[in-house]
C-alpha cells in the first residue's frame, strides 16, 4: 500500500507538469500562428511578382530556371525542433528527409539541434546550423544562413535547393513536406489567364530577378520556420495533453488498486479479530 501510494504521488506530480507544459504550448502556439498568417501576405507578394516574371523566360537569367542544368549535388535546408517531448514532430522530418536524400551525399544546412545532432551522427556535411529555439531566429539570421547557399547555387557547388520542414494543417494534424527554393519551375499560363500585356519592370527584368531571388529564398526559410515553429508547438501541446491524459487515467487506476489493497488488508484484519474472538469463547 505504501508503494502504491508513492506512486500515486509521482504519477499526480507528471500530471500537474504535463498539464503546465500544454498551457505553455497553447500559448506559443496562438503567438506562433498570429506572426504566420501575417508572415503569408508578404510571401504571396513576392511569389507573384517571380511568377509574372517568368512568364518572360527568355529575359531572366538561365542559371534559376529548371532544367538548364545537371542535378548533380542539392542542398537541403532542414527546420527541426531544439528540444524533444514533441511527439513524432522530429522522426517525421527525419524520415522524410532521409527518404529524399537516399543515395546523395548533400550538403546541409540545419535549424534546430535535434536535426543538427542526428544528421551529424549520420555523417552528413552540415554547411551551417542554427541549435538555439528556432522561433527565436531572426530574420538578419536567416538571410546570413542563406546567403552562402545561394553563393554556392550561383557558383555551381550545388544545382538545387530544398527545405524540409512541418506543414500546419490544424491544430492536431501537421506533415513534413519537401518545397523546392531553387530552380524555379516556370509556371504554364493559359490563354484566358494570360496577361495581354506584361508588366514593365526597370531597370530590368534581369536585375528585378536577381534583386528578388535572394528575398524570395529569405522569406520562404522564414515562412517555413514560422510554420514549423507554430506546428512545433501544437505538435507538443497535444503530446502533453494525451501524456496528461495518460496520466490522469492511471491515477485513477492507482486508487482503485489502492482501495482493493486497503479493503483487503481491513478484510484481513476483521478476519484475524473474529477468529482470535472465536478461539477465546
Amino acid at each position: 500500500m505504501r508503494d502504491i501510494k508513492h506512486r500515486i504521488h509521482s504519477v499526480s506530480s507528471i500530471e500537474k507538469i504535463t498539464n503546465a507544459m500544454k498551457l505553455v504550448s497553447a500559448a506559443k502556439l496562438r503567438r506562433a500562428r498570429n506572426v504566420y498568417d501575417r508572415t503569408n501576405e508578404s510571401l504571396d507578394f513576392i511569389t507573384e511578382s517571380i511568377d509574372k516574371l517568368c512568364s518572360r523566360a527568355e529575359e531572366i537569367p538561365s542559371r534559376y530556371m529548371a532544367g538548364t542544368r545537371e542535378i548533380k549535388r542539392s542542398c537541403y535546408i532542414i527546420v527541426t525542433s531544439n528540444k524533444g517531448l514533441a511527439g513524432s514532430y522530429n522522426f517525421n522530418i527525419f524520415k522524410a528527409a532521409e527518404q529524399e536524400m537516399k543515395g546523395e551525399k548533400p550538403l546541409l544546412v540545419c535549424i534546430g539541434g535535434k536535426g543538427t545532432k542526428h544528421f551529424a551522427r549520420l555523417g552528413l556535411d552540415i554547411l551551417s546550423e542554427y541549435t538555439d529555439p528556432p522561433e527565436n531566429m531572426t530574420f538578419q539570421e536567416i538571410k546570413d544562413l542563406t546567403e552562402p547557399v545561394l553563393e554556392l547555387y550561383d557558383k555551381g557547388e550545388i544545382d538545387e535547393v530544398k527545405i524540409i520542414y512541418t506543414e500546419f494543417v490544424s491544430t492536431i494534424e501537421q506533415h513534413a513536406v519537401v518545397r523546392n527554393l531553387l530552380p524555379f519551375e516556370m509556371k504554364q499560363e493559359n490563354e484566358k489567364g494570360k496577361l495581354k500585356k506584361l508588366p514593365e519592370y526597370e531597370p530590368d527584368p534581369v536585375r528585378v530577378f536577381d534583386y528578388l531571388v535572394p528575398k524570395y529564398a529569405e522569406i520562404m526559410t522564414y515562412q517555413a520556420l514560422l510554420e514549423a515553429a507554430t506546428c512545433e508547438h501544437a505538435a507538443r501541446r497535444l503530446a502533453m495533453q494525451n501524456a496528461t491524459d495518460n496520466a490522469h487515467e492511471m491515477t485513477e487506476q492507482l486508487e482503485l488498486f489502492y482501495n482493493q489493497a486497503r479493503q483487503a488488508a481491513i478484510t484481513s484484519e476483521i478476519t484475524e479479530i473474529v477468529g482470535g474472538a472465536d478461539a477465546i469463547r
